[in-house]
């Protein structure tokens, strides 16, 4: 009676710490991300570089998750999901920790390590949740996914008030979230005994070839990133683009961490819902329309309309964002294909998503203007949406 007890114990202590893992770890995805679009003007100050160096910032880690995404069931096939989840908090504290030595070498070295851990972490969550949480899988991906633009809104909110108010600089202001994965790693330690490994294994040339057959597939792939290019875009740069109007930097970050907040509700909201439906291209509809308007309402002059646009861009960012993960689940068969599918959307579509900070950033710098970078966008959620309506069609990926 005492073991069973025991066990018991055992086993409730380490589901509240698996949740409270999962939780964590989400918070700790997005804000280092997040944190650099306020500061970007001091960075370009302290250190002279262009706005396309400091648009690399933001890319390097996308490319990342685009070269390593793929990769993941490599280290998942030698310590599981919980061994690799471990791994990645690890490379994303030093990552974090790095970007607070003055050296712009530092800067860079430590944004590619942070860029590898989120690249493990962002794949391999979508799979915990298939694999563990079967009967909750919109209820739990919403809870990630939205704690995800939580750390963001966090992290845009109060970069600018730590760096100045507070007088910790802009180099500390992104140092300080290492605490927060440091603090993720401590409650996963309970997962660390045991390396879960996958049912089954195949190549990755071979499960490559099988998903890239898959039309449905690749409208899943194109969905995430197309969203993701508009999401990193506008974490980058929405700051800078309304100090260019003039707004003052404080406010800037602020609407900053109203798109994000905004986001938050979206991710809360929709995959639970979502989950309910057998079609999901109603929402899609829905979404994309709410996108575009948004996006076309930062060509207005003037920025007394700015919050507003900012909050519609944030909501359907964040309503895209969760339903790509819902996608994930609801069109696979089970968690070792859901992690090649997360897999290929993200090692894919993230490198296509890379380029978008990194060329908004060159477009501007050429015209000198903020018109021809948002037009870009656009498009890019004209052709989101188009992938968005043959993603949420009724169906399965067969393998």
């Amino acid at each position: 009676m005492v073991t069973k007890t025991t066990t018991i114990t055992q086993s409730g202590f380490k589901r509240f710490t698996l949740i409270a893992g999962i939780i964590l770890i989400a918070l700790t995805l997005r804000a280092p991300l997040a944190a650099v679009g306020p500061l970007t003007g001091a960075i370009q100050k302290a250190t002279g570089l262009s706005h396309g160096m400091v648009g690399l910032i933001t890319t390097l880690p996308l490319l990342c998750f685009g070269f390593l995404s793929t990769l993941t069931p490599l280290f998942t096939r030698k310590w599981g999901i919980e061994g690799t989840l471990g791994i990645a908090l690890c490379l994303l504290s030093v990552g974090i920790a790095l970007r607070s030595i003055v050296s712009i070498s530092a800067l860079y070295a430590g944004t590619l390590l942070l860029g590898i851990g989120i690249a493990l972490g962002n794949v391999l969550l979508p799979s915990l949740v298939k694999r563990d949480f079967p009967n909750y899988k919109g209820w739990m991906t919403s809870l990630y996914s939205s704690l995800m633009g939580a750390g963001a809104t966090l992290a845009a909110g109060i970069s600018v008030p730590l760096a100045n108010d507070l007088g910790w600089g802009w180099r500390y202001s992104l140092g300080c979230w290492a605490v927060l994965s440091i603090t993720a790693f401590l409650f996963w330690i309970p997962q660390l005994q045991d390396h879960t490994l996958p049912k089954r294994t195949i190549s990755i040339r071979k499960s490559l070839r099988d998903l890239g057959q898959s039309l449905l597939a690749w409208q899943i792939a194109l969905f995430m990133g197309l969203q993701s290019f508009i999401f990193y875009v506008v974490l980058a740069w929405l700051p800078e683009m309304l100090i260019g109007q003039g707004m003052d930097v404080n406010t800037a970050g602020w609407m900053l961490a109203l798109s994000q907040g905004m986001g938050v509700l979206g991710t809360i909201v929709l995959p639970a819902y979502a989950e309910r439906l057998k079609d999901q291209r109603g929402i899609v509809w829905i979404i994309g329309i709410i996108e575009l308007v948004s996006i076309a309402g930062l060509l207005m002059p003037g920025t007394r309309f700015v919050p507003l646009w900012a909050g519609l861009i944030g909501f359907a960012l964040g309503c895209s964002f969760g339903l790509a993960l819902l996608f994930m689940v609801l069109r696979t068969q089970n968690s070792e294909t859901t992690t090649e599918l997360s897999g290929m959307s993200q090692s894919l579509w993230y490198l296509v998503a890379a380029t978008g900070p990194t060329l908004f950033g060159w477009i501007h710098d050429v015209t000198q203007s903020w018109t021809g970078p948002i037009i870009l966008l656009l498009a890019v959620a004209f052709c989101q949406l188009l992938a968005g309506l043959g993603a949420g069609r009724n169906t399965t990926i067969s393998k």
